[in-house]
């Protein structure tokens, strides 16, 4: 088994759905949804109102009310009040060389 395979494999769908928004990355719009399922790299959204005319290559999905919790998304598909997104990774930090300490020798 592949490793996105293995990845889609744990998928957890929620017997209720729970509540979340999306969110511009710039601010400029936000949305309410509820998270049907959800897995390590995308989750299924149900969106509460149109999405029609929203720039959806990349957006936040809050997953708390304070907006600390959160995941960078872009749109995969959409099917009628349902769309697909995967989840965006940061890029990894360079490792940045430290210089050799001078302590007392």
């Amino acid at each position: 088994m592949t490793k996105e395979t293995e990845q889609e494999g744990r998928r957890v769908t929620f017997e209720h759905a729970l509540p979340a928004h999306m969110m511009a990355i710039d601010g400029t719009w936000r949305r309410s949804c509820t998270i049907k399922d959800v897995s390590e790299a995308n989750a299924t959204l149900q969106v509460d109102t149109s999405i029609e005319g929203l720039a959806l290559s990349e957006f936040f999905l809050l997953l708390s009310c304070t907006g600390l919790a959160y995941r960078r998304c872009q749109l995969d598909r959409v099917n009628g009040e349902e769309i697909s997104v995967s989840f965006l990774r940061q890029k990894a930090k360079g490792n940045k060389k430290r210089a050799p300490s001078t302590g007392p020798t």
